[in-house]
């Protein structure tokens, strides 16, 4: 693919890495050097990355470890992965099953969340709640002492009214992944922008997201709440660069966007 060429700082909050064992699977997962390629035929300076789910295995201490590894003299910064108890659905059996709950000796402690915070490998955390569970009380408490961004995946396992409930009551900065309507959910994509007005610490990424008219009224209404991301493998970065540079918005918002904005809520993104 042809490099891109334009006059922006591009930064990406929103790729998936490959963390072994075994190669990784060309459209459904990326290693460390395909990646770094691919930045740089798209202009993307600097990645946040995480690993995918692990078929096997329980919890992500290894996962995180190999990510973070591959990061080391690359232009990528490390999130480590999270998971937890907690039943993310809406339903009165969900809510049930949640005040059963424990945590496993896999799942994530509030001491895991102190070790990635305070490790320099590690810039923020990343949650599925859909696949892996939403963490406890107990973790929940440190994350907001620590402080660091949460990527949050949003769809329709994890919709907008979930999110609120759950986590944005919380200190942390929480980044809400595919507008919070993966796959396509145009409807769930909405209610995330509307819900900018309200939360001050949430932010949409905009990995995956497809609908111009979307893309355009969030960066309207609110410029300095939307980060881009990728969503590599997925979608190979020169096409979710290209999305952004066609829309019809400001070349400032575009530079906030596509820079400003995830270097002043991911900590890291800033190094060269």
């Amino acid at each position: 693919m042809l490099e891109l060429e334009h006059g922006f700082r591009a930064v990406d909050c929103h790729v998936r890495l490959h963390a072994g064992p075994g190669r990784p699977v060309r459209g459904r997962t990326i290693d460390a050097e395909d990646l770094e390629r691919e930045m740089h035929q798209s202009g993307i300076v600097r990645s946040v990355v995480f690993p995918g789910p692990q078929k096997g295995e329980q919890g992500y201490l290894r996962a995180n470890n190999a990510v973070a590894r591959q990061a080391v003299e690359r232009p990528f910064i490390a999130f480590a992965r999270i998971d937890g108890p907690r039943d993310p659905g809406e339903s009165a059996t969900s809510k049930l099953r949640n005040l059963r709950s424990s945590r496993a000796e896999w799942q994530t402690s509030p001491e895991d969340i102190e070790q990635y915070a305070y490790d320099d490998r590690f810039h923020g955390f990343k949650l599925d709640p859909t696949r892996d569970g939403i963490p406890d009380r107990d973790v929940l408490d440190v994350l907001d002492d620590v402080g660091l961004p949460v990527l949050v995946h949003g769809g329709r396992g994890f919709p907008p009214s979930a999110l609120e409930t759950e986590l944005l009551d919380r200190e942390f900065p929480v980044v809400y992944a595919h507008f919070g309507g993966h796959p396509l959910d145009r409807e769930l994509m909405h209610e995330a922008v509307s819900m900018l007005d309200r939360h001050e610490d949430l932010y949409l990424d905009t990995a995956t997201v497809r609908y111009r008219e979307l893309l355009e009224r969030a960066i309207v209404e609110h410029p300095d709440r939307v980060l881009f991301g990728s969503g590599t493998p997925a979608t190979h970065p020169n096409v979710a660069v290209m999305e952004i540079l066609t829309l019809d918005v400001t070349e400032d918002a575009m530079t906030k966007v596509l820079g400003k904005n995830p270097v002043r809520v991911i900590p890291g993104l800033d190094r060269e």
